[in-house]
């Protein structure tokens, strides 16, 4: 086997044209994984997180809770942590650039410690993510919060509950505010809060360790202070963005898949848009089941908001299956500037689109097989499915980025009966 470290030299080859077939399991979710993580650094025990595979943005979280002092890593199919070793607050620019979801650290370590330094969080290029309703939200709680350079210093000595509204229903800042309040004395309430599926996970857990949130799922949480969180086993929810990623490649390929591991009623945007496209989607109880003739017809407008509207990391592989569907399509990306950068590759395998800002006209032809490369995770899975619904053999260059939200893209697709390898640099 070639050493995984050269994955940045990895490519996908993908000869398209052949039906999926089959069952696939979905993991825990990536979006629930990683605010776990980070919160076990508040817990004063041991914690296990089934179901989860080593997806590289989950393998770098942990390198940061190990840079810590923490003690963690994948075995017995999940994520094995304990945290009451960690002693430190800081954290560099090497581990926090290599993915946006190291800001969690910020409200788990003042939660614990009072005080965080962390470098700015890096990730894929997207659009700007601008963490000012994270250290906003902080300040309402009494924390100070200055820039060093590029580094963020959050003293937590005056945190105290209080109430705060989000402008806007930031997810990462909904977490990380439940993460600061759940250690901090006093009652908080979110208002404007996010309201997704993740988030449900994230109060779940802190129950579960003891803690007390209560209103997740909905705009408004609220938060008791404690002292200590305990250990716990917790299972995350099923990963709904990989489960949709999956459903659009049976859409995409014509057959018939069945996603488990998912909640269904957690994809209902998706859906709704599948079925709209000719496919036909049977809910089950533990997942769905997608049949398609792969003769797909335009989904039409499809515009991305926060839960329960359309997600936007599906926005890029419905993208991907509009181009090559029988009419126009229409897709508006409301959440991040730079989610089109699969558009440019998708037009080198024959696609008709026009972006004017942050919409996109999609007028669906016959694609072609072409090679192209990833820019980000979801427009890379994009390029794959794309690739999929096209005759011949074309290549994705950019595995890695794919890497950091599927864990063995190319082996899951095969076993539905896609032809799909994954090469190295010295296998070329």
């Amino acid at each position: 086997m070639k050493n995984r470290a050269l994955s940045g030299a990895e490519k996908y080859i993908v000869t398209g044209g052949a039906r999926l077939y089959g069952e696939i399991e979905v993991s825990s979710a990536k979006n629930s994984v990683l605010p776990l993580v980070a919160c076990s650094l508040m817990v004063n025990g041991e914690v296990f997180l089934s179901n989860c595979e080593p997806a590289s943005d989950a393998v770098n979280m942990l390198a940061i809770v190990r840079s810590l002092g923490g003690r963690c890593g994948f075995e017995n199919g999940g994520i094995y942590l304990d945290c009451r070793g960690v002693r430190r607050h800081e954290v560099g620019e090497e581990l926090t650039g290599r993915l946006r979801s190291s800001v969690f650290i910020l409200g788990a370590l003042v939660s614990r410690f009072r005080r965080a330094e962390i470098s700015y969080p890096g990730g894929c290029d997207i659009g700007p993510r601008p963490i000012d309703l994270h250290t906003s939200g902080l300040r309402s709680l009494g924390v100070r919060v200055c820039e060093n350079g590029e580094r963020l210093v959050c003293d937590g000595r005056d945190i105290r509950g209080g109430e705060l509204h989000l402008p806007m229903p930031s997810v990462g800042a909904t977490e990380n505010l439940v993460m600061a309040a759940a250690g901090t004395e006093g009652h908080t309430v979110i208002r404007g809060a996010a309201e997704e599926p993740e988030i449900v996970d994230l109060q779940n857990f802190i129950n579960a360790c003891g803690g007390r949130v209560r209103g997740a799922g909905s705009s408004r949480i609220e938060i008791d202070g404690v002292k200590e969180l305990h250990g716990t086993s917790f299972a995350p929810s099923g990963d709904r963005i990989a489960a949709g990623t999956y459903m659009i490649a049976g859409a995409i390929c014509g057959g018939e898949i069945t996603v488990r591991g998912c909640e269904s009623g957690h994809l209902a945007t998706l859906t709704g848009l599948l079925r709209r496209s000719g496919a036909i989607v049977a809910e089950r109880t533990d997942g769905v089941t997608v049949i398609s003739d792969g003769r797909l017809r335009a989904p039409g407008r499809i515009e991305t908001s926060p839960y329960p509207g359309f997600p936007t990391d599906l926005q890029s592989p419905m993208t991907a299956l509009a181009a090559g569907a029988k009419g126009t399509s229409y897709i508006i990306e409301n959440l991040f500037e730079n989610r089109f950068r699969h558009i440019p590759e998708l037009m080198k395998m024959g696609a008709d689109i026009t972006v004017c800002g942050r919409a996109a006209t999609v007028r669906g032809r016959k694609l072609h097989a072409a090679d192209v490369e990833a820019k980000d995770l979801r427009g890379g899975a994009a390029l794959v499915l794309a690739a999929l619904g096209c005759e011949g053999r074309s290549t994705v260059a950019g595995a890695a980025h794919i890497d950091r939200g599927y864990f063995g893209f190319d082996r899951k697709l095969a076993a539905l009966g896609a032809d799909v390898r994954r090469v190295s640099a010295l296998d070329m």
